[in-house]
């Protein structure tokens, strides 16, 4: 029996845009919500396939099935690695971004004892909560940073917030709202010489800009696999060499007895493929999310002269556009356009009161714009036309509902 690992064929034609999406584009429902999650991509599922119906062994045992699922899942971590730039042993494979900044965050802490912890009022929920969660525990305390107008940290107010007892910065890599990038390597230099831990949460980030754990100068990275697409419930750490984490599940030794459990070796293949895609195509294919965000922009400004656009005007992922369409709720218009256009609110109403994004709240954006917030993430299969006719479909079903 012999299968291909991760490094294997890869000769699959460029995949359609919506892959099994074969109807006219003025019928087709069109995807731009890929910060939310991705579709697999055809070449990642070819290389998972082999590992759904043979490929069953289990990377600890030493006969031959369990040899081949642990070349797979060396081959996948080698991948993951290389994409990452960093060494295969750093990287530790989990069941996705959640799982990863839990072990990132609780690690640390457990580890060093406590202490104090500082991250950003715009972290995705899996940080925030679980540094809230670690405070109500009393098993640290918590500074949590202010941002400015375009959801991004100073890094002179986290040097102000360090102290003699810090033992963790959390700093996400790219915001899943508005795209802004954060200042990472200025921070993790300004904690490298305090002797002070940088983990960033790379979700959002990985396969859409150059991503390299050694020019960042993080200790701890965290990857979500669906948003590169690879499969949900799949993901990874990746822990520097020398730096203490305490597990946070127990049981045997997998993952070098940081994540133990039996590796999920048919998932792992795919995340594994999925980074070396995005190795292979990441100048050009970013260069390319930036023009179609660009022209979504340019359409939907024509339509709306007084539309705002949220995140950093520089410093941001190239497929993320934020913008709040005057005279618009945003929930009511995603309701209208659910068959039609995917995408996602900056603020949704319930019963009567409205919830504004805890990243829209952060930037002081008022509730009257966080109200007309869309969220527009494009991506790998996203066209021009599409783009062109979602514009088309927005900017009707805006002029066909009054303000609530």
């Amino acid at each position: 029996m012999s299968l291909p690992g991760p490094r294997g064929p890869s000769a699959a034609p460029t995949p359609e845009p919506m892959p099994g999406d074969h109807r006219e584009l003025r019928d087709r429902f069109i995807y731009l919500d890929h910060n939310a999650t991705t579709p697999i991509d055809p070449r990642v599922a070819e290389a998972m396939e082999p590992f759904l119906r043979r490929g069953w062994g289990n990377p600890s045992s030493g006969h031959l099935p369990g040899r081949e699922a642990r070349a797979a899942l060396e081959g996948a971590r080698e991948a993951v690695a290389h994409c990452l730039g960093c060494a295969p042993a750093e990287v530790i494979f989990t069941s996705g971004g959640t799982e990863s900044n839990n072990l990132a965050i609780r690690g640390v802490v457990e580890a060093a004892g406590g202490g104090h912890v500082i991250t950003s009022l715009v972290e995705h929920p899996a940080v925030l909560e679980v540094a809230l969660a670690l405070e109500a525990e009393g098993r640290i305390t918590l500074t949590l940073l202010e941002v400015d107008r375009w959801g991004r940290v100073d890094p002179e107010g986290v040097a102000r917030a360090l102290r003699d007892d810090t033992v963790l910065v959390s700093l996400m890599l790219a915001n899943n709202e508005v795209g802004t990038l954060q200042p990472v390597a200025e921070v993790a230099a300004l904690c490298r010489e305090r002797g002070v831990l940088l983990h960033t949460d790379a979700a959002q980030a990985v396969g859409k800009v150059p991503v390299d754990l050694r020019e960042l100068g993080a200790d701890l990275l965290s990857v979500a696999g669906h948003k590169l697409y690879a499969p949900k419930g799949v993901g990874a750490l990746v822990v520097r060499e020398g730096v203490a984490l305490e597990p946070v599940l127990r049981g045997a030794g997998q993952e070098r007895g940081i994540r133990p459990g039996t590796e999920n070796v048919l998932e792992i293949v795919g995340l594994g493929r999925a980074c070396e895609l995005v190795a292979e195509e990441s100048g050009a294919g970013f260069d390319r999310l930036g023009e179609l965000r660009t022209r979504l922009l340019e359409l939907l400004r024509e339509a709306f002269p007084g539309l705002v656009v949220h995140g950093h005007p520089g410093d941001r992922l190239p497929n993320t556009l934020s913008v709040s369409l005057p005279g618009t709720v945003a929930a009511q218009l995603l309701e209208d356009l659910a068959d039609s256009v995917g995408a996602s609110a900056g603020a949704a109403c319930h019963a009567g009161r409205v919830g504004v994004s805890h990243v829209m709240a952060a930037m002081g954006v008022s509730t009257e714009v966080a109200l007309g917030t869309l969220r527009l993430s494009v991506g790998r299969f996203t066209t021009v036309a599409e783009v062109e006719e979602a514009a088309r479909r927005i900017v009707a079903a805006a002029r066909g509902r009054a303000p609530a």
